[in-house]
């Protein structure tokens, strides 16, 4: 029987959503928005819920505020199904939030980092693994905490039989802790930046010259390239694209974390690389369809993603 239990350690806060056609903040002046939402934010949260709504058993290691927002956290979580078990929540700190402007086609981003950064290896219980497929963790730069730790937690983790993934998100102080990443790829099957954070990382300017400057020592990279689709890198530097879902974004808050869970369900039920990446592109799509990261994909909406790409 396929194990359907998947580890998520990772990042909580709420992120506020502001959409509009013209949000850019200008000094001493007041605009009016289209649409304003709380919904539940961070890259790791987006992707446990995801993975739920496709059918899988996810379980969160975090940490919270005991404050209304790490209240709102804990209860939109178990909302959505994912296992609240071992989030912690600590009155002496304050929970993340995340001030979110988009247009539909791209956002900006301010983040105030409360806990954040707060997750640490002491959250993490050994026996958590047991009985798990998989674990996954997003936000390298923001758990700043986590950082010199995530190999010896993927260590753990391979030795259970788990298999591994992680996604980076953007580095605010752009210095990127390029040896970390390089040393925790040796213990990743699945290592899933954008493609602008790929290259910044490994300080190339093209797909191309990335290949050639990965790390031998490594598991599959999946590039993120927006309306361009993505690209599989294989441990042989094959390179595999996959097409993009042509949709009317409403917001991109959390594409890229749905299609993380979009590419680790594919690959966890064993489907073809290739057919992984546009199973994870429609899922990135699906969640530009409505505002807010989390609860924006369901089966049955990538299922009607691929009729319509079919039948256009």
């Amino acid at each position: 029987m396929e194990n359907r239990k998947i580890i998520i350690i990772g990042e909580l806060n709420v992120d506020l959503v502001f959409a509009g056609n013209d949000i850019r903040p200008e000094p001493n002046r007041e605009k009016l928005v289209d649409d304003f939402k709380l919904v539940l934010g961070s890259s790791s949260a987006i992707t446990a819920t995801g993975l739920v709504a496709l059918g899988w058993d996810v379980e969160f290691v975090s940490i919270v505020g005991d404050d209304e927002f790490g209240r709102f956290c804990v209860k939109e979580l178990t909302r959505f199904g994912v296992g609240v078990s071992h989030v912690v929540v600590d009155p002496s700190c304050s929970t993340g939030v995340t001030l979110s402007l988009t247009d539909g086609n791209d956002r900006s981003l301010l983040t105030y980092m409360g806990t954040i950064a707060s997750v640490t290896p002491e959250l993490i219980p050994i026996e958590i693994f047991e009985g798990a497929a998989h674990v996954h963790f997003g936000s390298f730069y923001l758990q700043e905490r986590m950082r010199p730790h995530w190999s010896n937690v993927f260590r753990a983790a391979k030795g259970a039989g788990l298999t591994t993934s992680f996604d980076v998100g953007w580095d605010p102080e752009e210095a990127w802790d390029r040896e970390r990443i390089k040393e925790l790829l040796a213990w990743t099957d699945w290592f899933i930046p954008s493609e602008e954070e790929a290259l910044r990382i490994f300080d190339v300017q093209t797909l191309a010259e990335l290949v050639e400057s990965l790390p031998a020592k490594r598991g599959q990279v999946i590039v993120k390239r927006s309306s361009s689709g993505a690209m599989a890198i294989d441990t042989n530097g094959l390179m595999t694209e996959g097409k993009p879902f042509r949709v009317t974004p409403v917001d991109t808050t959390g594409a890229g974390d749905s299609f993380n869970a979009g590419w680790i369900s594919a690959m966890l039920s064993g489907k073809p690389k290739a057919e992984a990446i546009l199973y994870a592109n429609a899922c990135g799509a699906l969640a530009t369809l409505s505002i807010g990261g989390a609860g924006g994909l369901s089966l049955e909406g990538v299922r009607r993603l691929f009729a319509q790409e079919a039948g256009s």
